[in-house]
């Protein structure tokens, strides 16, 4: 098969275009035809390299990955499967199944627990082994572009709304870059949670997208004082702080979002994209009473609840551009400018 490596931690020169043996699924598992990956700055990291974190190279990018069954290991007389040629979503998050985390709904939270594109080679390729367990029925009505727009990005935003900061109705959310794959998520579930969604964006094209998903209020960090322009919309709410804040951008963002906060607010993370050194003055998260929530990924059981939610039309998936899988460089190139809003879909043409 054909597939994208990342042999060594660099710049695109790094993404190598190579043939690999076809993968055969061993037990309990499924062989899977990829027709559409989705790009989250988890493929970038993978590329670049994080200070203290361990890449197994070579590797293969692409975790939000959408496809068709072709066939199955050896599995248990009696074990209920999808129909060989049934188009799926792969739920990213592959886990043992078996430990007290597992069987209670944590499975983020398993001994064992990765991601695939980052623990275990991931969908830029033609061919993908995956535990039968992280099949999940692709929906006649979403596209295999739509199915790989959601993976990552919304069972992330799923879990720091409802898992970690619990979102209330009536609460007011403030969700930093609201152009990225987890912001476009979470914004459509805060404001189905019945919550008042304000929202960073770059520019007045983003600040009308994001208005279009639901944000109640935009603000422009590049042109605006943000901590003005929160002063101003908090007036308006007749509040002094934001219940809610979510920040995966890091050390640009984290400080305001923190200050951004009420009494009792929750900040929940799961990323630091711009840097993760940061500087905490102890005295804001104690007398206010703040929780500070870090987060990575969720639940098998959430991204299920997501892809039926988007299958009624609850939440959609966003997608900037559409390339072709042999343009994964191009691809790469656009997520970091951060001129796109939502997601980068590349599609596996050769599955057609």
């Amino acid at each position: 098969m054909k597939a994208w490596t990342v042999a060594k931690h660099g710049g695109p020169e790094v993404l190598t275009h190579v043939d690999l043996p076809d993968p055969v699924p061993g037990p309990m598992e499924a062989l899977v035809q990829v027709e559409a990956v989705g790009l989250n700055h988890l493929d970038l990291w993978l590329r670049n390299g994080v200070p203290g974190h361990r890449f197994h190279l070579p590797m293969v990018p692409g975790g939000d990955i959408s496809g068709k069954i072709l066939k199955y290991g050896p599995v248990p007389d009696g074990t209920e499967l999808l129909k060989e040629g049934t188009q799926v979503i792969l739920n990213p998050g592959v886990s043992c199944g078996t430990c007290e985390k597992c069987l209670s709904g944590n499975d983020f939270l398993c001994p064992k627990f990765g991601i695939l594109g980052e623990t275990q080679h991931g969908g830029c390729a033609d061919l993908i082994v995956v535990p039968i367990a992280n099949l999940i029925r692709r929906p006649e009505n979403i596209s295999a572009a739509e199915g790989a727009a959601l993976s990552i990005p919304f069972v992330t935003a799923w879990s720091m709304l409802h898992r970690k900061a619990r979102i209330q109705p009536g609460e007011t959310v403030l969700i930093q870059a609201g152009g990225s794959g987890v912001s476009v998520a979470a914004i459509q579930m805060a404001k189905q949670a019945g919550a008042t969604v304000i929202t960073t964006v770059g520019s007045e094209e983003k600040a009308k997208k994001a208005r279009a998903l639901g944000a109640d209020f935009t603000i422009l960090y590049k042109t605006q004082n943000f901590r003005d322009e929160l002063k101003k919309i908090l007036k308006v709410l007749g509040k002094k702080g934001c219940e809610v804040a979510l920040d995966h951008v890091g050390s640009d963002t984290f400080a305001e979002s923190l200050k951004s906060l009420a009494w009792g607010g929750r900040l929940a993370t799961c990323g630091a994209t711009s840097g993760s050194n940061v500087t905490l003055d102890l005295k804001v998260i104690f007398f206010k009473n703040i929780s500070v929530l870090g987060t990575t990924m969720g639940s098998k059981a959430d991204f299920i609840r997501i892809v039926q939610l988007v299958a009624e039309k609850k939440l959609k998936p966003v997608i900037d551009q559409t390339l072709p899988l042999s343009q994964l460089p191009k691809a790469m190139e656009l997520l970091e400018t951060r001129k796109v809003f939502g997601k980068v879909v590349l599609t596996n043409t050769a599955s057609n």
